[in-house]
């Protein structure tokens, strides 16, 4: 009587499958890891969800929606709330537009950011800010050439940022330029933007298909 033995697989056929399918199961999750909070569809939103959107859309005069308050969105009072918070800093502080995108681009920096600074660094050369000043930022770089009020928001920023508080002669510059009221916009417009980076940085917020990210991640 001849007992008939099934043939065993290989070592590199079975090394071969176990890599194939550790590599598919990878693939998957990272996949899925890429954006945490995808958009949502009207359909798949609540109510509450929905009534944010319009209230959104209405308070900026836009039919645009996405990139942080998409979101922010999983958590719509919250979202009106921030917005609120970001139509001040953003359209309507004691900072010029040139340094009000400065230092939204300082925060992008600081938390690499790459929405952020997609959406803000063409704005802030817009505005005045020059071109190398925004490079030597994507850099880490201080910049080589700043204008007194620039000077004086960069140290400012980048203390505050850093050290979690800032020198006395470093006060004493910022009052100078933008006084007491523009201490605490600067202060408002940090927060602001930290607290969007921080939600992106969470969800792992895209960029536009197609777009290159402008900042790469320091060495930790």
């Amino acid at each position: 009587m001849h007992i008939h033995h099934r043939r065993q697989p290989s070592r590199v056929a079975s090394g071969a499958l176990v890599i194939t399918v550790l590599l598919t199961v990878t693939h998957a999750m990272t996949a899925t890891a890429q954006n945490r909070m995808p958009p949502l569809s009207e359909d798949q939103m609540t109510p509450e969800q929905r009534a944010a959107v319009e209230e959104f859309k209405a308070a900026r005069n836009t039919d645009r929606f996405g990139g942080p308050f998409m979101v922010l969105l999983r958590s719509p009072e919250m979202m009106n709330r921030a917005r609120n918070v970001g139509d001040y800093v953003r359209f309507r502080s004691a900072l010029p537009p040139r340094l009000s995108e400065f230092v939204i681009l300082l925060t992008a920096r600081h938390w690499t950011q790459n929405y952020e600074w997609y959406v803000h660094a063409p704005i802030a050369e817009r505005e005045g800010l020059d071109a190398a000043i925004i490079e030597a930022v994507a850099d880490g770089r201080r910049p080589a050439e700043l204008a007194g009020d620039e000077a004086a928001v960069y140290d400012f920023c980048m203390e505050l940022l850093r050290n979690h508080e800032v020198s006395d002669p470093t006060y004493a510059r910022m009052v100078e330029h933008l006084g007491e009221k523009g201490v605490i916009d600067a202060i408002g417009i940090l927060g602001y933007y930290q607290m969007l980076a921080m939600a992106m940085n969470t969800a792992r917020t895209p960029l536009p298909e197609g777009v290159e990210p402008g900042l790469q991640s320091f060495p930790r």
